[in-house]
């Protein structure tokens, strides 16, 4: 997946007349957007296909898929047939239930992200001691997608030497969280970041400064 300005959005915004605000200053510096819970919950799945045919942009939909593989696989159905061209995926469940994504995705032509580690600091009771377990799993499962924090750069590192130079990685926790963006991309392809777009007074001002600091 190309990501342009290797930047993506997370509108975690609660309605779309939100989203169409945000939308209409920087669409033109994103062509990827990340749709999760907050938006979908408030306006419904609607939002992502209003998003996907009114800017014509990729949409990543960041519903942390964790459930049986039956209830999963459908959660993936009606996610791809809203528009979504990629849905992220809890790996912690284990093979069977990411496999049943997978498959939805790959019958619609779509992409499945899987989610090794997160970038709030509660991920380090739970989730870390088995984060590589799952980035391992997503390489004998053959997954090309990945998602790893940025607030954890050893961590980022090592991921990304499980998954190989050729896996695509996409890392949250750039900005309000601390992540460094420059620092994040020395290990990931491109940068998941939301409050510190949307929440800025000037959300063009600060998209500009980020794509500033990350040019090479």
């Amino acid at each position: 997946m190309e990501v342009k300005n290797k930047i993506i959005l997370a509108l975690d915004v609660l309605s779309m007349d939100q989203a169409r605000e945000l939308l209409d200053e920087i669409s033109d510096y994103l062509d990827t957007i990340k749709i999760g819970y907050p938006l979908v919950l408030a306006e419904g799945l609607e939002a992502v296909t209003q998003v996907k045919e009114e800017y014509q942009c990729k949409i990543i939909t960041d519903f942390k898929v964790a459930d049986i593989p039956a209830t999963n696989q459908k959660i993936a159905n009606v996610t791809f047939q809203a528009g979504a061209d990629a849905l992220i995926v809890h790996g912690f469940v284990g093979p069977d239930s990411v496999a049943s994504c997978v498959e939805s995705a790959e019958k619609q032509g779509k992409e499945v992200f899987l989610l090794t580690e997160m970038s709030h600091p509660g991920a380090s009771q739970f989730l870390q001691p088995v984060s590589m377990d799952i980035a391992h799993m997503g390489v004998e499962m053959g997954i090309q997608n990945y998602v790893g924090p940025s607030t954890r750069l050893d961590r980022l590192e090592k991921i990304r030497s499980i998954i190989g130079k050729d896996s695509f990685l996409i890392s949250p926790g750039v900005g309000t969280q601390g992540g460094d963006p420059k620092d994040t991309l020395k290990f990931a392809d491109a940068l998941i970041i939301g409050r510190s777009i949307y929440l800025a007074p000037d959300p063009v001002e600060s998209l500009e400064s980020i794509i500033d600091s990350i040019e090479f």
